[in-house]
């Protein structure tokens, strides 16, 4: 664990995931700002999101409907923690 480390979307300083999730930047944003914690609540809820949103994969608009609602939950974008 780095010092300085604080989760955007808990703000704790708890374990920090050993790699990044996904190559690209967005990868390595996760990797440096999401605790271990946190991207395992993503990952549950991930699956909740396609599923009620019925998101196609052959569609790309999909993949980036995915890919804000994921921002969103993790905080990324500096707005406010996703509801636990």
């Amino acid at each position: 664990m780095s010092a300085g480390f604080a989760c955007a979307r808990c703000g704790g300083d708890g374990p920090r995931l050993t790699r990044a999730p996904f190559g690209g930047a967005l990868g390595r944003e996760i990797l440096d700002r999401v605790c271990s914690s946190c991207w395992s609540e993503w990952q549950r809820a991930e699956v909740m999101v396609i599923n009620e949103l019925r998101l196609n994969f052959m569609d790309p608009s999909a993949q980036e409907e995915l890919a804000t609602h994921m921002r969103q939950f993790l905080a990324l974008d500096g707005g406010p923690e996703a509801p636990r």
